[in-house]
C-alpha cells in the first residue's frame, strides 16, 4: 500500500546513538542563549509596571506620543497593490522593478555604474538579511579575507560575520572623551591594505532628511574609484520593519562580473530562503516608482528626521539647563537615530534602577524614544547619575 503525505521527512543520523532512545537526549546539551542586548532591553521595559518608564534602546521610529508610525505613502502604495496581483514567487534575485530603484537611491539617479550594467544586486531580507548574503559570499569567494568591524557598531554585525565564519576583526573611528571622531586611530587601523568597502546603509534618508545628502560617503567612495558592496534596508526610512525588505549590492569591474557575481548571490540565497517576499517589494517599488508618492516619500522621511534632529536639541538644551557639568554638545552633534552619550554601563544601570529608563548598557540612546513629554524626565535622570562623573 502506497501513502502520499505532503511533508517530506528527513532523518538525521548521530553515530553515538545505540538503539531505541528519548529523542530528547538529542539536546541535552543546548543551553538557553543569552538574551540579545537590544530586544533584551525591550522585553525589560515592557515587564516594568512603572508609569514614568521611559524606552529608549528601541531601534525603531515612533511619534512625538511614542507610537509607531504608518507613513501615508505606505498606506497609499498598499491601497494601489491591494486585490490586483497574484502571490507567485519572486524570482532567486527579488522584484526587478525595486532593485532597480533601490540602486538609483545608492548610486545616483544617472550613475555610470547602473547604465553600464556593473552592479550585481539581489533583493534582500532587510539590511541584516543583506549583510548576511555578503558574508557567505565573502567565505565562499574570498575565504582567505577578514572582516573589519567598527568599535562601536551595531552589535549583530559581529553575529552574521561570526556565523558565516568570516575572521574578524575592528577599526576605530569613535573618540569616547569627545563623543565624535577619532579620525587618527581610524587611519592607523585602515591604512592602504587592499580592503573592499562594504556598506551598511540602514538610515539613508533618515539621518539628515535628505537621501542624496546621507548616500555622500558612498560617492566619494566611487568618485574615487572604489569598488564597493552595499547593504540597503526601507526598514527605517519606510517604516516598514517588519516588511524585511532590502537590497544588496556589489560594484564589479564590468557588465560580465556583475552578472557572475548576481548569479552567485542568488545562488546562496537558493538554500537559505529560496526567494524574498513580495508584497514589502511591490511596496517599495509602488512608491519609488511614482513621481508623486516618492515626494511623498522623501516629505515624510524628512519629518521622521526633524523630530530626531528637534530631540537631540531639546536633550541638550535641557542637560545644560539643569547645569550639567559635563559638555552635551556631541549629542547635537552626532547625527541618525541613535546618540552614544558617553554614559558608563554603572550609570546606565542606575538610570534603569533609580528611574525605569531602559537602553543599551553602552550608553547608547535610541532619539526615537525621546519625546516632548518626557525629555525633561530623562535629561534630568542623565544629569543625576553623571554629576558626579
Amino acid at each position: 500500500m502506497a501513502f502520499k503525505t505532503a511533508m517530506a521527512c528527513r532523518l538525521i543520523n548521530r553515530k553515538s546513538v545505540i538503539g531505541a532512545r528519548s529523542m530528547s537526549s538529542w539536546w541535552r546539551s543546548v543551553d538557553p542563549a543569552p538574551k540579545d542586548p537590544i530586544l533584551g532591553v525591550t522585553e525589560a521595559f515592557l515587564a516594568d509596571p512603572s508609569p514614568d518608564k521611559v524606552n529608549v534602546g528601541v531601534g525603531a521610529y515612533r511619534d512625538d506620543n511614542g507610537k509607531p508610525v504608518v507613513l501615508e505613502c505606505v498606506r497609499e502604495a498598499e491601497r494601489r497593490i491591494a486585490g490586483k496581483l497574484n502571490m507567485e514567487y519572486l524570482p532567486m534575485g527579488g522584484s526587478v522593478k525595486m532593485v532597480e530603484e533601490t540602486l538609483k537611491l545608492a548610486y545616483g539617479e544617472n550613475s555610470e555604474f547602473i547604465k553600464d550594467k556593473r552592479i550585481a544586486a539581489v533583493q534582500s531580507l532587510s539590511g541584516t538579511g543583506a549583510c548576511r548574503l555578503f558574508a557567505d559570499f565573502q567565505k565562499r569567494f574570498s575565504p582567505d579575507s577578514q572582516i573589519y568591524i567598527p568599535v562601536p557598531t551595531w552589535a549583530n554585525h559581529h553575529n552574521i560575520w561570526r556565523d558565516a565564519q568570516v575572521p574578524q576583526r575592528t577599526y576605530h573611528y569613535y573618540h569616547p572623551e569627545s563623543r565624535g571622531l577619532n579620525f587618527a586611530a581610524m587611519m592607523d587601523d585602515v591604512k592602504d591594505k587592499n580592503h573592499f568597502a562594504f556598506f551598511d546603509m540602514a538610515y539613508q534618508g533618515f539621518a539628515s532628511g535628505d537621501p542624496e545628502r546621507d548616500a555622500k560617503s558612498i560617492r566619494i567612495f566611487l568618485e574615487d574609484g572604489h569598488h564597493i558592496g552595499i547593504a540597503q534596508s526601507y526598514a527605517k526610512n519606510m517604516g516598514l520593519y517588519g516588511q524585511r525588505v532590502g537590497c544588496l549590492s556589489v560594484l564589479c569591474e564590468d557588465e560580465k562580473q556583475a552578472v557572475a557575481v548576481k548569479s552567485q548571490l542568488q545562488q546562496l540565497a537558493r538554500p537559505m530562503y529560496s526567494n524574498p517576499p513580495v508584497h514589502g517589494a511591490l511596496i517599495v517599488s509602488t512608491i519609488l516608482g511614482d513621481p508623486d508618492l516618492k515626494k511623498l516619500w522623501l516629505k515624510e522621511v524628512k519629518v521622521m528626521a526633524d523630530r530626531i534632529i528637534s530631540m537631540r536639541t531639546a536633550l541638550r538644551e535641557n542637560l545644560e539647563k539643569l547645569g550639567s557639568p559635563l559638555s552635551w554638545k556631541h549629542v547635537t552633534k552626532q547625527i541618525g537615530m541613535f546618540c552614544y552619550s558617553g554614559m558608563t554601563p554603572e550609570q546606565v544601570d542606575r538610570l534603569t534602577k533609580e528611574y525605569h529608563i531602559y537602553m543599551t548598557r553602552n550608553g547608547r540612546i535610541s532619539m526615537a524614544g525621546v519625546t516632548t513629554h518626557n525629555v525633561g524626565y530623562l535629561a534630568n535622570a542623565i544629569h543625576e547619575v553623571t554629576k558626579s562623573a
